[in-house]
């Protein structure tokens, strides 16, 4: 009991801040953006924040599934989207980016 107690408890600390994430590109062979790394860093933070480096309207969202966290992003639906990805915090919110066209 106590080794299943440890080793649960090693994983735990070894998990890194974005445990899981999801990367959406729109086209073959395209390179993981600047998206997910901001994605990323919302998640480990747990805040929402524009990055504002991307030169063209970018959308910010959170909720508790990344169907929820895409669908909460500023002008989702309105524009085409350019790239997309989400990840998830440590409190298990998930985290959104999204950049139009």
């Amino acid at each position: 009991m106590r080794f299943l107690l440890l080793a649960l408890a090693l994983a735990l600390v070894a998990a890194p801040a974005h445990a899981e994430r999801i990367v959406v590109r729109n086209s073959p062979g395209a390179v993981v953006s600047g998206a997910q790394a901001d994605a990323d860093t919302m998640a480990s933070t747990g805040r929402l924040r524009h990055s504002g480096r991307a030169g063209c309207r970018e959308g910010i969202g959170c909720g508790s599934t990344p169907e929820a966290a895409l669908s909460n992003c500023c002008y989702w639906g309105r524009y085409p989207v350019r790239e997309k990805a989400v990840a998830r915090g440590r409190d298990g919110r998930w985290f959104a980016v999204v950049r139009y066209r």
